[in-house]
């Protein structure tokens, strides 16, 4: 399944089921646990429906009788052996006058009996409190043609994140309890690379470091199973079945132990743990310090970890933390995890551990991430990045990264990073680690996916031609046809919008023409073979850049013509009331008006397929002109540990990356703008109408 259908899968899935909780009375943590408890059994279920056909494919057969499948076949395929009454379509299928909530219940409670020590108490078993045609309803949803066939598993693995993050949106378990937002998983994961080891999160919450950690190795051609394992620690009940119903979903196994991480040490792990991820809980207080003693994850004595003389209690936890996830590495060892910003500058006992750390060589890494990327606070953070590793001679430096205005707007209160923003803060980090093939291969990677789409430009603009076309026809048919007594005036201004519709679509024509005969020519001359070195990369950047502004120029003029289109039609309608005449086909120019769209977001796409990688280029090419590391005002700094100590060892980059001036918007980046602010204005809307829903229902109820 292409990316763009399982993006359409997710969203049409979401909103069926979030439609039924709508109708419900049920707010969205109730609801959470059950659907990703059905999502799970609809997976199981196509799991086992595979494997049967593969392990029936070889059983041997005697006297023209196969054996019976057992159990034990399904569990040397890595798979679990489904009861029929622990089916999907046998839950489907239930007969209308059946207990549904019954039915499932039963079937989560058998397939936990067949793998007791992985799901034992884990899948959610309050399906008969539910009401028993909301149950039909979303087992109805999940059982679509989409979900019943496809082969891959990691396709239940994306949906299952893809409602994860939904649910953490929409506040189920107060959203930041169990989950880390994607975008700051993955630049964890591509910060730090753990593809092999052990893997350990203490704060493991659903279990979302581990999948991202799976998906890298298997990017890096490797099987997760072979050569990663996977450690988690959840004070949460409710987490830790999260956490491992998120695995068996993934085809993952790992251990997760509920406790509390601050006082349960695991022990064997600290000194042995090949990678550290984690998003902890910020700002916790009131940790006990008489079971910190001889912790031997600790860089500083109990009596130094700023325990409150009121309380008798440590009163900020943060620093706890940090030193755990230190603790637990090995020598060459690497952590990234997620901080409170705070952190980065906090001052007392917490400044001696931070100067410990920083003078230890191990702090490899500083980021600062901007607001509204955690969906239940807006409050900025930071990540951290521990390398036990790294070479003698790059032990005194440190990356301070400040990404704060590096986001993508999702939402009137979510923001995130956008797949090329991370790539490029990750090549810088390659850059730094003077990984420069990597940051010459994504420069590659960004020529590719432009050049690709610059070559097959021709094509979408000419689908602009046969709507344009017809709707020209009609335009003129409606003027040939005018009843004599048709308003005068409204009818001039009608021909003078027809005229100047006419006057941008030949101007339309002639750039179009221009244009792909001249990119014609550039590809002749340089080929679509990419360079490989950073200056014959820049000089072809250089070479592609007068393009740029031509492309934004017939981008400009379809939408002036799509507006004059649009117009002259609404002035037909409106000034004429020329849906009365004879000559207008309303059908056909709806019909028309709808391809010209479809043909006019199609090119724009198209072009922007061009542009928008090529941008990356720009902006990488331009701060890294020599494709290696340097620092760049506003953005990045390698900072010695001299320097720290000089700024009284604050890890906060922005005081050393200092602020670099505005740059000039350019015509997209105003477009993204209005984007933006368009989001808020829908989102702000959306709000309206949920709160004057909820005042409504709350007045009915007070009336009676």
């Amino acid at each position: 399944m292409e990316r763009d259908e399982l993006k359409r899968l997710e969203d049409s899935l979401w909103e069926a089921a979030d439609r039924l909780r709508a109708n419900s009375k049920l707010n969205a943590t109730e609801y959470s646990m059950p659907v990703l408890g059905l999502i799970f059994l609809r997976h199981a279920t196509n799991r086992f429906d595979r494997v049967r056909e593969q392990i029936e494919a070889r059983l041997p057969r005697r006297g023209g009788k196969t054996r019976p499948i057992t159990a034990a076949d399904f569990a040397s395929e890595g798979s679990i052996f489904l009861p029929e009454e622990a089916r999907y379509d046998t839950i489907a299928g239930l007969p209308e006058d059946q207990d549904i909530g019954k039915a499932i219940k039963e079937a989560m409670e058998a397939v936990e009996a067949q793998v007791p020590e992985l799901l034992q108490g884990v899948l959610p078993r309050e399906y008969p409190k539910f009401d028993p045609d909301l149950l039909r309803n979303l087992v109805r949803v999940f059982n679509s043609d989409e979900l019943r066939t496809p082969t891959n598993d990691d396709i239940f693995g994306r949906i299952y994140e893809y409602f994860l993050n939904k649910f953490a949106m929409s506040g189920a378990q107060e959203g930041g309890e169990f989950f880390t937002p994607p975008s700051l998983v993955r630049t964890i994961v591509n910060f730090i690379e753990p593809t092999h080891g052990l893997i350990l999160d203490p704060a493991v919450g659903s279990a979302g470091m581990f999948v991202q950690a799976a998906h890298a190795a298997e990017a890096a051609g490797r099987k997760p199973s072979d050569v990663l394992s996977f450690f988690g620690q959840e004070k949460s009940e409710t987490n830790t079945r999260l956490a491992l119903m998120n695995l068996a979903v993934h085809g993952l196994e790992g251990t997760i132990q509920q406790g509390n991480s601050f006082y349960d040490r695991i022990d064997d792990k600290v000194g042995q743990c090949d990678f550290v991820m984690a998003n902890p809980p910020f700002n916790v207080d009131m940790v006990d310090p008489t079971k910190l003693k001889d912790d031997p994850r600790l860089l500083a004595s109990v009596k130094t970890l700023g325990i409150s003389k009121k309380t008798n209690t440590v009163s900020n936890a943060n620093y706890l933390w940090i030193q755990y996830f230190y603790g637990y590495l090995k020598p060459q060892g690497r952590a990234g995890f997620v901080m409170a910003q705070s952190a980065t500058d906090a001052g007392h006992w917490e400044k001696k551990i931070r100067q410990q750390l920083v003078e230890t060589g191990d702090v490899d890494i500083m980021v600062s991430i901007g607001t509204n990327f955690f969906y239940t606070r807006s409050l900025p953070c930071s990540l951290w990045f521990f390398d036990k590793g790294r070479a003698a001679e790059r032990k005194n430096q440190t990356l301070m990264l400040d990404a704060r205005n590096i986001y993508r707007v999702i939402s009137r209160k979510i923001r995130d990073f956008s797949d090329e923003q991370l790539a490029n803060l990750t090549a810088i980090v390659w850059l730094y680690r003077g990984q420069t093939d990597r940051y010459l291969e994504l420069i590659r990677d960004y020529f590719a996916t432009s050049q690709d789409a610059a070559a097959q430009l021709g094509e979408s603009l000419a689908a602009l031609d046969a709507p344009n076309d017809k709707l020209s026809a009609q335009l003129d048919n409606l003027l040939k046809s005018a009843p004599k007594d048709a308003e005068a005036e409204a009818l001039t201004a009608l021909q003078a919008t027809i005229t100047e519709r006419g006057d941008a679509i030949s101007s339309l024509s002639k750039t179009r023409t221009a244009l792909l005969a001249d990119l014609s020519k550039w590809f002749e001359q340089q080929g679509m073979k990419i360079p490989a070195t950073n200056a014959e990369q820049v000089a072809r950047h250089d070479s592609f850049q007068p393009f740029i502004e031509r492309f934004a120029t017939l981008r400009r003029q379809i939408n002036e013509v799509h507006k004059l289109s649009n117009r002259a039609f609404d002035s037909a309608k409106r000034d004429l009331g020329a849906t009365k005449w004879d000559a207008w086909e309303g059908r056909e120019i709806s019909k028309q008006q709808d391809a010209l769209d479809e043909a006019r977001h199609a090119a724009l796409e198209a072009i922007k397929a061009s542009t928008y990688p090529f941008a990356q280029v720009t902006w990488l090419q331009t701060r890294f002109p020599d494709g290696e590391y340097a620092d760049v005002l506003g953005l990045c700094k390698m900072v010695s540990n001299e320097e720290i100590a000089e700024q009284d060892y604050s890890l906060t980059p922005g005081r050393y990356v200092g602020v670099a001036p505005p740059e000039p918007e350019d015509e997209e980046a105003v477009e993204e703008r209005l984007r933006e602010i368009h989001v808020e204005l829908a989102s702000l809307n959306e709000e309206a109408v949920a709160l004057a829903a909820t005042i409504s229902m709350n007045f009915e109820e007070l009336v009676g």
